[in-house]
Formats: C-alpha cells, structure tokens, sequence
C-alpha cells in the first residue's frame, strides 16, 4: 500500500497524506457497498438453484466433513467443478445452519474485500489514486453487481474475484523491480485457488497480457529495446504466462467433462452453431447497454427458441466493429481503450454462449469481472478530455459522485427483488413475460406457501410456453398429488419422465403417488429406480422404508431409513419413519428416540408428536404425554386423534384407582381446555 509504480520498473513510496486518504477511500468504499448490499442478511434461499447447490445438497448441510471435502474435488456440482466455492458453503453450514441470512452475509463479505482488493491493485498498477477509486466503487454497487452477491448460488462469482483481485495484486507485486520465483509462486497460488472457485477465471493470463500493455508498460519497453516478434515471445513477459495457460487448459477440460457428464452441455441440434453466434454478438451489445442503462433486469433471460431479429444482429455487430477499431486507432494515445475493451470481451468468452451450457441468453454475472475493463477505459478516457481546463476536477468529481449516487439508489431497488423468491419472478415476469422458468418458478413458490391453485396455474402457463419442460410437469404432478388427484398426479410425473427419463425426482415423485393409490409394488419399484439414477437421493430411501414398513419387511425397511440419515441427518420425516419401524419391532425406546428427533427438526410435525405422545402415556410420563397431544392438535388432521387421547387422559386422570395417578384438578382443567378449544 505504501509505493507506486515509477513507470521504470522501480517504486516511489507514498505520501503520509496519501496514505490517509488510502484509508478514508478503503471506508467509503466498505460503506456504500455495505449500504446496497447488506440488507441481504435478513433475505432467506431463493427456488432457483439454492436448493441444489446448498439447502438440499446433505455433503454441504452436514457442514464441513472428511467426507464431504473429498466429495467437493471429486465430485462437480450440477454440471462446475468449483471445490473451493463448495467447501465455502460446507463452512457457512458449519457456522451458521441453514440460517440463509448468515450465507448471504457471507457474499456480502466476500464482495466488500473484493471491492478493496480492485482498488488496491489498480492504484499500484497504475499509480493513479482517484480513477483507481472510481472505478472499484462503480464495480462495487453498479446494478449487474446485484445477482452475484444478492444470490447465494453465486458465491463461486464472488470468491473467484476475491482471488482474481488478490492475483492482479501479486502480479502488480511481482513485475515491480526484478521478477522474482516467490512473487510468481503467489501470483500462480492466487489464480489456481481462482480456477477452483470458478472456471470463468481461464481468461485471466490474458489480462494479465494486457495490463503489460498498458498501464504496465513492458510490451512497449520490448519494442523499445529493439526486441522483435520472436524474440518478444521468447521473453519472460510471455513465457512468464505459459504455466498459467496450461492451468487454465486443465481447468477447461476439467469444467467441460463435469458439465458433459451433467448433461447441461446443449448439442448443435439443441441450439445451432449459428444460433450461438448472433445470441453471443447480441449479448456482448446487450451488456454495454445495461452498463450505460441497467433497467429491465432479471434473474434469467430466456435462451431464443429459433432466431435472433436480424435487426438486433446488425446493431450488435455494427456496435462491436466501431468500438474495435476505435480501440485498436487510438491504442498509441489511448492504449487503456483497448486494454479495457479486450479485458471486457476476453473474459466474456467462456460465457458466451459458443459452448452452451444452462437457458439463459446471458445473465447478469456474466459482468462480475469482464466489465471492470469497460470501466477502467472509460474511466481513463474521462480523465484525459480537457486537460487544461480549470474546473476540470470539481466537474469531474460532481458527475463521479452523482453517478455513485445514482448507480446506488438503482442497485439498492434491484436488491430488493431478492427478498423471497415470490417476489424474485413477479419481477422477472415483467421484465421477459414469455419465460416459462419464471413461471414454473413463481409456481413452485406460490406452492410452499400453500396457495394450490395459483400454483397450478402458474404450472399450466409455463407448459403452455414451453411444453417439454421436465420441471413444469412435474411440479403440477406434486399440486395435484397434494389435492388428492392421485390420477392426474400420476399422468404429469409420467409426462415428465418421458421427457427427461434420468431425473430422479420424477421416479421418486411419481412412486410416492403409485404409494397413495394403493399400488405399492410399481412405487418401490419406481424408487429404487430413483435410488439407482441417484445413489444419494435420501427422500427416496425414506419413502422406500415407509412402504417397506407398510409391508413389514422392517429390517429392509430400518435399512432403507437408516441410509437416508445417513446421507440427511435431519430429514425429520425418515427419523418419523425409523421410529415407526423401532414402534412396530416394540424397541419403545429407540422409537421415542426418533420421535423426539423428528419433533425438534419439525416442532408441528403433528403425526410424530402423536406417535410420541402414545408411547409416552404408556410408559407413564403423562406430563410429557399430554405436551406431544396439545402439540398435534395444531394440525387439522390429526386433530381428532389428538383430541380423543386427550380426553382419554382426562378420564383416566379423574377416574384411576391409583392414587398415584389419580388427579382430578388436573383433569378438570386439561377437561376445560378441551372444552374450551372445541367452543364448548
């Protein structure tokens, strides 16, 4: 923090006063980002992706485990190999549960260093303090910045910057004065922890190319010397990044065989190679505009079904060429134009689209990095228009300010659409009406609240958009499960595992409506079907020992619920399931055991508070007994079962021979109560 680059190679140490200022710029800079983004700790898990990269995933619940840190290096996640973004997730388990605000607190975090990371590399990249300045804040609160860190999925965008500005930092740090092999080794550390936290990083040796450019200067310094061709790609500031393009190569192959093997890879049949293109030269325009305006921004931006307008097709491309020659004319008095402009496209191109993987067009976080090059040029080309002008920085400064300020209040609102997955696709609807995700979505959400019938059709309208769509299917398939339409229930899980015959929830789904039909030999079958697709699919272990058990084969069905715990130590409904088997094999004890547990994961789950309250009565433990039953009477049908237990106590309570039991004060008032809850 204490020199800056002399443009030789050497460093001059700063000023005291500069150092102050450093320190004052480091506080604003934590302040506005905490001010946009810190809200997020009061926001729980959105529907989309949070479920099967955190909340549901049981290696990640259990929290940091031997187990489960093999399973991160060895295992991708829906398609990435990121290990480091999974154990951070493991660790956020580990400290905070499934307390979604502790996860989001952590992104928050996570993007502040990030913040002050960027402006502490530039500043000593470049020497200049202010535009240093102003370029980490419009990083840290722009609009497009809000889906990396508001999402808890994107933690992997947000921990591969962290490393991506502690690699610029090392690198900045290594190319003052002599190189040396301790500076280098940090700069490779740093971008190797990068590549484990995100593949997107793959691009990141050709920054570091164009920061020798410029602001660094030491292409120019080669020519300068004399140096030719040859002889400039035979020198340390080339070959110096030939370790970093073979690591960035392993992390290719290794990213590509984990989303092949994940089948989110789209073929040339799903989407043309020239469906690619004009989807990619369009997203490259459509993010410049969103820098300039972010209005209209979403979650998810559907991929196109055929075709791009051609009139879109044109303005990007007519954008793109402008803008490239701009840079390469006036890369001798304006090099940071192309330095910045090369940055922007040069980190885009692993998420552009060429290799399709996932439904979006573009998204968002796509510019949590590439775009910092876009800012960094028009934040020097700024700088040097009307040099000789007396009021130059005053003006400079008012306009810096009011586009914080402004950038701030948007990015704040946009924040706000991240408060609860409701709300999320309500917004995403009006800005893309035609995306039957959102509808699905929204559907889903409206589901967990318990409003059946507008999840339904929210479900049906999403079909309607995209008919083939596994998830719409077979999220109406479980509304109308969940309304006693067993029949229908069965024909959509059938519909969605004809178009996606791998997924394992639609097998297990559609076993536990075969279960409710009464036809309990095809719903086995179906879930050791859904066990087979999925090894660790614990909900279908469960209901595998709940019909195990309905069948009595308990030891198969201890079994399957056992293996279940095993893999989700607080699926609250397989120790439910387990206590049944220990109840049905008269173990009272080990079954109480399960019961209690179920009971503290699911304070209403009502049937294991009954089942628990039974087996209390008849050890005796009337107190406890009478607790589990007032619990159970919360749910509507169990109500009556817990009613009449009630009752039963009462009486046995007025009417024992025992004088130990005997108590008729306490039965009259559990009496009253009764009485009084049933309106008399």
């Amino acid at each position: 923090m204490g020199q800056i680059p002399n443009g030789d190679g050497s460093t001059v140490a700063s000023s005291p006063d500069e150092r102050r200022t450093i320190w004052l710029v480091c506080i604003f800079l934590a302040a506005i980002t905490l001010v946009v983004f810190g809200r997020t700790a009061g926001f729980g898990f959105v529907n989309y992706d949070d479920d099967v990269f955190v909340y549901d995933v049981p290696a990640v619940t259990n929290g940091l485990t031997a187990d489960g840190v093999a399973r991160a290096f060895t295992h991708g996640s829906l398609g990435f190999w990121d290990p480091l973004t999974t154990l951070s997730h493991m660790l956020d388990c580990q400290l905070y549960g499934l307390n979604a605000g502790g996860h989001h607190l952590t992104n928050v975090l996570l993007h502040t260093a990030s913040v002050l990371l960027l402006f502490l590399a530039m500043r000593r990249l470049t020497g200049a303090l202010w535009p240093s300045a102003f370029v980490a804040a419009l990083f840290a609160i722009h609009p497009l910045r809000v889906e990396s860190v508001a999402w808890v999925t994107e933690r992997k965008d947000v921990l591969s910057g962290l490393f991506f500005m502690l690699t610029l930092g090392a690198y900045a740090h290594y190319v003052e004065g002599a190189p040396k092999l301790s500076r280098y080794l940090m700069v490779v550390l740093w971008f190797v922890l990068g590549l484990m936290s995100k593949v997107m990083l793959v691009t990141l040796p050709f920054v570091l190319l164009l920061l020798d450019y410029w602001p660094l200067g030491r292409i120019d310094k080669l020519k300068r010397e004399g140096k030719g061709a040859w002889e400039m790609l035979r020198s340390g500031v080339v070959l110096e990044k030939i370790p970093l393009l073979a690591l960035s190569a392993g992390s290719c192959v290794v990213g590509l065989l984990a989303q092949k093997h994940s089948g989110t890879i789209s073929t040339l049949g799903a989407s043309p190679l020239s469906l690619r293109l004009a989807n990619a030269v369009v997203s490259i325009a459509t993010y410049v505009r969103q820098m300039f305006c972010p209005t209209g921004l979403a979650v998810l931006y559907p991929y196109p079904v055929h075709a791009v307008a051609a009139g879109k097709i044109v303005a990007a491309v007519v954008l793109v060429v402008v803008i490239s020659v701009v840079a390469v004319c006036l890369r001798r008095t304006r090099p940071y134009l192309l330095t910045g402009w090369l940055w922007y496209l040069g980190m885009l191109l692993p998420v552009i689209g060429l290799v399709q993987a996932g439904r979006q067009a573009h998204a968002d976080r796509y510019t949590y990095l590439s775009q910092i090059g876009l800012y960094v040029a028009l934040t020097w080309l700024g700088g040097s228009l009307w040099p000789g002008w007396r009021h130059r920085r005053m003006v400079f400064a008012g306009i810096g300010g009011l586009l914080i300020a402004g950038l701030s209040v948007v990015a704040f609102r946009q924040v706000s659409y991240w408060q609860d997955s409701e709300l999320l696709w309500q917004h995403a609807l009006t800005c893309t009406p035609d995306n039957a995700l959102a509808r699905n979505n929204l559907g889903l959400a409206m589901f967990q609240k318990g409003r059946e019938d507008e999840a339904m059709g929210e479900f049906q309208k999403s079909i309607g958009i995209e008919r083939n769509f596994f998830e719409s299917h077979n999220n109406l398939g479980l509304v109308l499960a969940d309304k006693g339409r067993f029949d229908e229930a069965i024909a959509e899980f059938q519909r969605a595992i004809a178009i996606d015959p791998g997924r394992a929830e639609g097998h297990n789904n559609l076993g536990s409506a075969l279960a409710d039909t009464g036809n309990k030999d095809k719903a086995m079958d179906e879930f050791r079907l859904a066990i087979k697709l999925r090894p660790d699919y614990a909900a279908a272990h469960n209901n595998l020992g709940r019909i195990l058990s309905q069948e009595g084969r308990l030891d198969e069905a201890a079994a399957e619920c056992v293996a279940a715990l095993k893999l989700q130590p607080r699926l609250a409904d397989a120790h439910f399931n387990l206590g049944n088997v220990f109840n049905m094999q008269r173990r009272a004890d080990d079954a109480v055991e399960e019961y209690r547990k179920a009971v503290e994961l699911e304070p209403g789950f009502a049937s294991a508070r009954y089942n628990l309250g039974m087996l209390l009565w008849q050890k005796g433990q009337t107190d406890g007994a009478i607790a589990q039953f007032q619990g159970a009477l919360t749910n509507r049908a169990m109500l009556g079962k817990a009613r009449l237990a009630l009752e039963l106590i009462a009486w046995d309570l007025a009417t024992s021979p025992d004088d130990t039991k005997r108590n008729g004060t306490k039965a009259v008032a559990l009496a009253q109560q009764l009485s009084d809850a049933s309106g008399g």
